[in-house]
């Protein structure tokens, strides 16, 4: 077994595929090819939502685009107890996801929606109560696609990856959903995205765009690059 690990290793394989384990935030998550591998980087988005939560106590939590759900089970671990949906257009993604809730001993607290994006959700949840949204969706541009370390191109899910020509695809499909969802929010809410580093002000300007009345922020991840995205929606009570 280990001569089979070592020569997959070396062919590129990224190590946690290997073992089928990838650390994340203060626990172990099972992964395969069909979710992106957890990073560093996005342990911060959790902080920034962790935070958020702790003082604004919402009683819905989305987070889109879970793949492994290592998102929404650490907020579900951390934050205080709310109604946690983890979508993601991948069933596959969402299988890998439903092991690790059981493992991590949340699967009472978060649901699987298999859906694009917020679409099955109505607007009108956001009357209930304050609302948060988490999404790391693919921010990679066509351009740096072409230029991707192999290990990464070669074995991580392409659908998890990909945002287009200029990374925002998905983003923008995302910020117009929840701009009618701020529409009709009687709460406030938060919205945490996870871009690329190169992404800070085009990514802040969109969502100026979209969430006009919102405090849009740019926010850096421990290397100091340009990594998160954060609006705070006021609500109309």
């Amino acid at each position: 077994k280990m001569q089979a690990w070592v020569k997959r290793a070396g062919a590129g394989e990224p190590i946690p595929y290997i073992i089928g384990r990838a650390p994340f935030y203060d626990a172990d998550f099972i992964v395969s090819p069909a979710v992106l591998i957890p990073r560093p980087e996005t342990e911060g988005l959790v902080e920034l939502a962790l935070n958020w939560a702790r003082v604004n106590r919402p009683v819905h939590i989305f987070d889109v685009g879970t793949g492994s759900g290592c998102i929404p089970i650490t907020l579900a671990r951390h934050a205080p107890p709310a109604n946690i949906w983890a979508v993601d257009i991948s069933q596959a993604a969402l299988n890998i996801a439903w092991q690790n809730c059981r493992r991590l001993m949340v699967e009472g607290q978060v649901q699987l929606v298999n859906a694009d994006l917020l679409a099955p959700f109505s607007p009108q949840l956001t009357s209930q109560g304050p609302w948060l949204i988490t999404a790391n969706l693919p921010y990679i541009t066509d351009l740096e696609w072409t230029e991707l370390a192999v290990g990464v191109k070669s074995y991580e899910p392409a659908l998890a990856l990909k945002g287009g020509p200029d990374g925002f695809v998905l983003i923008e499909q995302l910020l117009a959903q929840v701009a009618t969802m701020a529409e009709h929010a009687k709460f406030p809410g938060a919205l945490f995205l996870e871009i690329g580093y190169q992404q800070g002000p085009a990514g802040l300007d969109l969502l100026q765009g979209y969430l006009p009345l919102a405090e849009a922020n740019l926010s850096q991840d421990y290397g100091g690059q340009d990594r998160y995205l954060t609006a705070f929606i006021p609500g109309k009570k």
